[in-house]
């Protein structure tokens, strides 16, 4: 096949795919978004039962998923420095990004250093918002909210919410026999000590 039968073929495949999206779902995605399947992809990925990762994510690495869990568009899984874990029932939303390594200290050193290496583990029934980055070796508790654009680089306790750059805890999640709350401090102190 020549270049401009196939570009022609791609054009009308990737047309008829984005007809069928708009009409079933009201959205257009990406190309490759659009044709390939992501709980297909999730499964040759060995990922857990009924978890999904779009096909624009990245993955490098041990990466080892739990069950229906949700991956995003632009997710950026690296455990090229370590292995991630993320459990069960988790949301990473569109463009978050998990690095097991960084070059920070080989940077600056002018090569002489090594780079920072360790893994990664995401609990369980926990959402990571759009855009967060969660640094090398931090620890993720179950059930907690981390909010969009968030740098983590520490860990984070069971049924935490956390936000900002760096990630600072500003809440928490509170389970009981009428549902699910997140629960916002009002204030902190100085001591960054939260006050209820």
């Amino acid at each position: 096949m020549n270049k401009e039968l196939l570009k022609n073929a791609l054009r009308e495949l990737y047309l008829e795919q984005e007809e069928h999206f708009q009409k079933k779902y009201n959205r257009s995605l990406p190309f490759q978004d659009g044709l390939f399947d992501r709980w297909e992809r999730a499964a040759r990925l060995n990922f857990g039962k009924k978890s999904s990762i779009y096909n624009s994510a990245f993955i490098f690495g041990d990466v080892v998923v739990g069950g229906e869990t949700w991956i995003g568009p632009f997710v950026i899984l690296d455990a090229s420095g370590g292995s991630i874990k993320i459990g069960s029932h988790c949301s990473i939303a569109a463009g978050v990004h998990v690095y097991t390594h960084d070059s920070v200290m080989w940077a600056l050193s002018g090569g002489k250093e090594d780079f920072k290496k360790s893994s990664i583990v995401i609990g369980d029934n926990t959402y990571i918002g759009a855009q967060s980055i969660i640094n090398v070796g931090v620890s993720i508790g179950s059930s907690c909210v981390i909010g969009a654009n968030s740098f983590v680089n520490s860990n984070v306790s069971d049924c935490s919410i956390v936000a900002g750059s760096p990630a600072k805890v500003i809440g928490k999640v509170v389970k009981n026999e009428q549902g699910i709350t997140l629960q916002y401090y009002r204030d902190m102190t100085k001591n960054n000590e939260i006050k209820e």
